[in-house]
């Protein structure tokens, strides 16, 4: 992953996500069911929102053409 990247990731995560985590990314469906996805250039930062911890949980950070394959979790 380039440092230009990385570091837009680091900056989402610990700024608008950590404020509200449904604001920044989308509902994912099928496969994905119960993750949210939040695009940084061509990368995807694939995530899930715990409600009753208070807690979002970055599942991974992927180029796009990878991030939507089917994941167990």
């Amino acid at each position: 992953m380039p440092e230009q990247v990385a570091s837009a990731v680091v900056e989402l995560v610990y700024g608008s996500m950590a404020e509200n985590p449904r604001r920044v990314g989308k509902t994912l469906t099928l496969g994905l069911t119960g993750l949210h996805s939040a695009r940084r250039g061509d990368y995807r930062v694939i995530y899930r929102i715990d409600n009753d911890q208070h807690v979002v949980e970055v599942v991974a950070v992927e180029h796009r053409s990878d991030a939507y394959r089917r994941r167990d979790r």
